[in-house]
């Protein structure tokens, strides 16, 4: 890889591995304990992940369970979590912290399916972007010492670079919407 195209290759880079972490969070009707990623607990004043106050398993294939390290942070976790966007209720028996996730509606389905192209599409203009901007700093390379050959070959392999990112993350978002739909 030449070392022109590095930083560009990064901002794909990046704009790919956002959309993962994305995706992953969004809930296909299985309990996915990635759903509680952005969740914060108040822990002694300090905003802390939930995965760092306690245990989370996923004993049922649709129910998350939390177990927190100190029986006092029950609370402060049924809290955040419904202060969240995830969109369910917790229910606690006074150790444990449960959260049951319902089956999908064919409707929701198809929404959550909409959503997840539409964060695709976002991921592929930032990766265009990317593109664009090693296109210009080409073109601003072309007016130095740099032949046109060689300006023609780095565009080629800037092109090449966006192609592969843009089939992977179509690839992405056609496996997210497979596991959306799967009942």
């Amino acid at each position: 890889m030449d070392a022109r195209l590095k930083p560009y290759e990064e901002k794909m880079q990046k704009a790919y591995d956002f959309l993962e972490t994305d995706l992953g969070a969004i809930r296909a009707g299985r309990a996915n304990p990635h759903v509680l990623d952005k969740i914060r607990v108040d822990y002694y004043g300090t905003p802390t992940p939930i995965q760092q106050v306690g245990n989370i398993t996923v004993p049922e294939p649709r129910v998350i369970q939390i177990a927190p390290w100190e029986k006092t942070l029950i609370k402060a976790i049924e809290k955040a979590i419904m202060m969240s966007d995830v969109g369910i209720t917790p229910s606690n028996d006074g150790s444990l912290i449960r959260l049951v996730f319902p089956e999908l509606t064919e409707e929701r389905r198809k929404e959550l399916v909409k959503d997840v192209k539409k964060r695709g599409e976002e991921s592929k203009v930032a990766i265009r972007n990317a593109r664009r901007d090693g296109n210009d700093a080409l073109k601003k390379l072309a007016k130095t010492e740099v032949s046109e050959d060689e300006i023609k070959e780095l565009e080629d392999k800037l092109q090449k670079m966006t192609d592969k990112f843009i089939k992977d993350l179509d690839k992405l978002v056609e496996e997210k919407s497979k596991e959306i739909l799967t009942v």
